[in-house]
């Protein structure tokens, strides 16, 4: 059973302040984030994310206690609070009742690129995001970059869709999103770009360092990118459909190229 089972009530400014992590100004301008669900909290306190606080629920409370000593050794405190508290703080309907509050990495980047690297161009759409992440790191990837228009790694529906995966890759947003990719090119790393009129990827040979640029779906890869490619690269179809969904398709090229470098 759980150490901690006095209930406690939020002050309104607490609730407030917690609840405002929700949006990206707030989590940009506090550098704190929340994650949901013991699983997630568990992946980012074990990726060495650090945790400032876990709030949980009656709900949880029952199946707790194990979790709460791993949450002691790690030096994350924990609290309950009630379950209209929770549901204030998760963007979820129907909430797991246990919900952490996370600090951004400071030291998270290095200055080391691997021979292959994921350029993400404006991939808004957070469950997108989070599922190319989640590629990314089961394929073996170790870093992205991302244009400054992309959904925040730390949005919740990122978070979840990643599986947390999120916690697991350095994950670099540029707003030089272009020069970047050109230094990358000056320093031996080919840019190769998903399009539907490239070449079929499982035709093509890549070199020994390339960059995998992946763009919005509806929009295709912007004239800037294009200009700067080397190659452009497509997975061939055989139906009916106009396109596949982009996270599909970074599961596919990205497995490919893999495979080939």
């Amino acid at each position: 059973m759980p150490t901690s089972i006095n209930l406690t009530t939020m002050t309104k400014n607490e609730l407030k302040y917690y609840s405002s992590l929700q949006k990206k100004k707030y989590r940009k301008a506090e550098k704190k984030f929340l994650v949901e669900g013991a699983k997630l909290i568990r992946e980012a306190i074990d990726s060495e994310f650090r945790c400032e606080i876990v709030f949980y629920t009656n709900q949880f409370e029952e199946k707790f206690g194990e979790f709460q000593e791993y949450l002691k050794s790690k030096g994350c405190k924990s609290e309950l609070i009630s379950q209209k508290e929770l549901e204030k703080l998760s963007d979820t309907e129907s909430p797991q009742g246990i919900i952490g509050i996370f600090n951004e990495k400071t030291d998270f980047l290095s200055h080391s690129n691997p021979k292959f690297l994921l350029a993400l161009e404006d991939i808004s759409d957070p469950g997108n995001m989070g599922a190319i992440i989640r590629n990314a790191d089961w394929f073996g990837l170790k870093k992205i970059i991302a244009s400054k228009d992309c959904a925040e790694i730390y949005n919740p529906k990122v978070i979840r869709a990643s599986a947390g995966s999120v916690f697991h890759l350095e994950i670099l947003y540029s707003d030089d999103f272009y020069e970047f990719l050109l230094r990358l090119k000056q320093e031996g790393h080919s840019i190769l770009t998903a399009d539907l009129n490239g070449e079929s990827v499982y035709e093509f040979t890549p070199g020994d360092k390339i960059i995998l640029t992946l763009s919005n779906e509806a929009k295709g890869p912007s004239d800037k990118l294009k200009s700067i490619t080397d190659n452009s690269i497509t997975i061939p179809g055989r139906g009916k459909a106009e396109s596949l969904n982009v996270a599909a398709a970074s599961a596919i090229l990205i497995s490919e190229l893999a495979r080939k470098i």
